[in-house]
């Protein structure tokens, strides 16, 4: 493979791909890499430019590491260190042998059910150095794993959609396309708004940001937008601000449905044709089966907002060509389930689904992606094979399964039992940033007898590791870069070598294949590059009637090729409204089922048959805000990509006091004695951490907010910690399911209070690095 480089011989472009966008590569005098926005994205974001800066790079885990306790004394041996222990660092060789051993003796004596392949995250941009598919192979070619299903973003979405109307990952590529709303829609109402800072992202690398664009495009063309949320900025530009108390959204909806029945504004001829449910729903919300009709004056107490309100809203809907969407952060919550079937049970009485103005989305301004025109099409991939083990868990369920083994759990219609682990290995992905409870999560740190890691960075799920392995960034090494709906493919070359010993996730699972006689089988006799031109090639047959590619050479010389766009508009379930007996839906009856004769079969008190009120876990409503009176929310931070990059200068110039801030309402804060930067602790029964107060009108009252990612950072690696310094809120969340159906993250329904801090403040040790057994050469 030629890896033209265009300082030396000027012959192709440079880019550099990352989940936040596209680079442009400049190099200096030296022939010394740089980053810069891409000319041709007229909404870029400043993530990611630094990531090569001498400060990003400081934080690099150079050379294979192991805890001191587990190489002297073995595996398991003072796991209550695991966060705090020294690191021994070792040649590859040696790294290789030991953890090929430890693979062999822990599959040996307990199976390869033993065994939990932890890569949730977003890993690299690139299709073939993808750290979730390169450790599933590596896994499978062992014997198997237990897995994770589902998602910490959409968990409770992807497991009821299926039942009510279609897979969450069809829909989300399905979405109506903002060219084609700006031409049909109205009413653009968006519950959790439509929040501008996730769409900086999408998965393997947008294009252009085009969600800035095609809002305002939609804006000239006179549609409005309501947004319906805890905080005014979820839309960004004008629109309509219904403030509404969080977790109380299916209220709400149920509410304006109620509005369209007794005034007669739903489209019964829809819910006929296309839907089953409908009666069981009516009876619901009328309040005949339970007593309880679901008035708007019912919801006004329970959301805050008023009677009239919900009321024109609900008029204006079924007056107007209507989108209704809701963002993920909804389903995040107790019972989030109900949130997007409400949803759907509202969008059906309006009866515009399939219309090219209005319809439901459960994506709008969660990822760049979502909207797009582009053509949707599988992009390149490495086969993982197949993994012969059964077991899983729904992936928020972690912590459960470490402190609980053997013990049953509920799923989606199933009863299961959580293994037996005793050994984590973990590609891709900062379990310390993802999950909830961290105190209680650090408990169950400790009960595995190995855990390894590959990582970039010394974050915190690296220094709670026994071995870590350093994995290099998506600039050294060549990679294919593609996603779906983002209209192109680019040819990530490697711009400069990896630092200290660091090598791909693929040299590194090849490494261990030898020493454990799997090489062979691991590697099929490919080097990464040939591996590259094999799944271009297979990409290149697999796609070759919907696009004409060229051969790879001519591809890599270019640096990017652009897709051609979808021929025609996206219409969500458009064929599904054109002909349900030609095209039905995946769902039992092939219609929406407002009602889920499945689901209620379940038998599950905490997810009926249809969508339903039920009171969440900790919400304004709860009898314990008389201890925490605050409703916290943990939102998607504009600087950094979840956890990734938090080190950066841009991420820590979004730090007050090198700590995240902490949103709060004028009013909470004057009642608190608290003024704008102030550090504060946030609190609860379940831990604390250290904030900094930003001080707004535009928060509803009893509600404070944290963007997730800060790295975590304890007064003390053991589940006694009593304080987090960095103000991660997931110190703060509970670990408990949404519900039997899904097992899904609540991480939205949490109480908090807040108050100054008071004493020395301590210092934040995210970013420092670990200690090393004697010396470190060139760190």
């Amino acid at each position: 493979m030629k890896n033209h480089n265009p300082h030396s011989d000027g012959f192709a472009p440079e880019f550099a791909l990352g989940h936040w966008g596209l680079h442009r590569v400049v190099r200096d005098g030296a022939g010394k890499p740089g980053l810069r926005q891409w000319e041709a994205d007229a909404n870029p974001t400043r993530i990611g430019l630094d990531q090569l800066s001498p400060e990003v790079q400081s934080l690099r885990v150079r050379r294979p590491s192991f805890r001191e306790s587990w190489l002297k004394n073995g595996p398991g041996a003072d796991s209550d260190r695991r966060g705090c222990d020294r690191f021994v660092e070792l040649p590859w060789d040696e790294a290789h042998e030991l953890v090929g051993r430890e693979l062999g003796r822990v599959i040996g004596e307990y199976g390869n059910r033993a065994i939990f392949g932890g890569s949730y995250g977003w890993g690299s941009a690139g299709r073939f150095h993808h750290a979730q598919s390169q450790i599933h192979r590596f896994l499978n070619i062992l014997g198997g794993y237990v897995r994770g299903r589902d998602s910490y973003s959409y968990g409770a979405g992807s497991v009821v959609l299926p039942h009510i109307v279609a897979p969450m990952e069809q829909l989300l590529d399905e979405h109506t396309d903002w060219t084609t709303l700006a031409e049909h829609n109205e009413l653009f109402v968006a519950f959790g708004g439509i929040p501008l800072r996730n769409t900086q992202m999408t998965a393997g690398g947008p294009s252009s940001h085009r969600v800035r664009e095609a809002m305002d495009r939609m804006r000239s063309r006179g549609v409005r937008f309501v947004n319906i949320s805890p905080l005014r900025q979820d839309i960004e530009g004008a629109a309509e601000w219904i403030p509404i108390r969080p977790n109380t959204d299916v209220a709400l909806m149920l509410a304006l449905t109620h509005v369209l029945l007794t005034e007669r504004l739903y489209d019964a001829s829809f819910l006929e044709r296309f839907c089953v449910g409908a009666e069981q729903v009516r009876s619901y919300v009328l309040g005949e089966s339970d007593g309880v009709p679901k008035t708007p004056n019912w919801a006004s107490g329970i959301t805050g907002i008023p009677v009239a309100k919900m009321i024109q809203l609900a008029r204006d809907m079924a007056s107007l060509s209507t989108m209704v969407n809701a963002s993920w952060s909804l389903q995040r919550q107790s019972h989030g389930e109900q949130s997007y079937w409400a949803l759907v049970t509202l969008a059906a009485h309006l009866g515009q689904i399939g219309q090219p103005g209005g319809g439901f989305g459960i994506g709008y301004g969660t990822l760049n992606s979502v909207g797009s025109n582009e053509l949707r099409i599988s992009g390149p991939r490495l086969s993982q094979g197949r993994n012969p083990v059964g077991e899983f868990i729904p992936v928020a369920r972690i912590a459960d399964m470490l402190l609980n083994p053997g013990g049953s759990y509920q799923y989606d219609g199933g009863t299961y039992r959580y293994p037996d682990i005793r050994l984590v290995y973990w590609a891709g992905g900062n379990p310390f940033h993802h999950h909830q409870d961290l105190n209680r999560f650090m408990s169950a740190w400790q009960r595995p007898e190995t855990i390894i890691i590959h990582e970039q960075f010394w974050n915190s799920s690296a220094k709670a590791a026994d071995v870590v392995l350093p994995a290099s960034m998506t600039f050294e090494r060549n990679d294919v870069g593609y996603a779906s709906r983002e209209g192109h493919l680019v040819a990530m070359r490697k711009l400069q070598q990896p630092i200290g010993d660091a090598r791909s996730d693929f040299d590194i699972f090849n490494g261990i294949a030898r020493a454990m006689g799997k090489g062979e089988t691991f590697s099929e006799g490919r080097t990464a590059e040939q591996w590259l031109e094999h799944i271009y090639a297979e990409f290149r047959a697999r796609v070759g009637q919907q696009i004409s590619l060229p051969d790879f050479e001519s591809f890599w010389e270019a640096g990017r090729i652009e897709i051609p766009q979808s021929v025609g508009p996206t219409v969500m379930l458009e064929a599904f409204r054109a002909d349900p007996e030609k095209h039905p839906l995946t769902t039992p009856s092939g219609r929406i089922e407002l009602f889920s004769e499945t689901i209620a079969s379940f038998g599950y008190e905490d997810c009926p048959g249809q969508a339903t009120w039920m009171e969440p876990v900790e919400w304004l409503g709860s009898d314990a805000t008389s201890r925490f009176p605050l409703h916290l929310l943990s939102q998607e931070p504009r600087r950094r990509l979840h956890s990734q990059l938090d080190h950066s200068a841009y991420s820590r110039e979004g730090k007050v006091h090198g700590r995240e801030p902490v949103l709060i309402s004028r009013a909470d804060a004057r009642a608190r004695g608290i003024s704008e930067g102030d550090v504060v602790r946030v609190f609860n029964d379940r831990g604390a951490c250290l904030a900094a107060a930003k001080v707004t009108e535009d928060l509803v009252q009893g509600v404070a907010i944290i963007a997730t990612g800060a790295w975590f950072d304890p007064v003390q690696w053991s589940p006694e910690n009593r304080l987090e310094k960095h103000g991660n809120p997931n110190a703060l969340t509970i670990d408990v399911g949404a519900s039997k159906l899904s097992q899904a993250t609540v991480a939205q329904s949490c109480l908090v209070e807040i108050e100054p801090f008071q004493g020395n403040l301590p210092e934040v040790t995210a970013f420092r690095l670990p200690e090393f057994v004697g010396e470190s050469p060139n760190r």
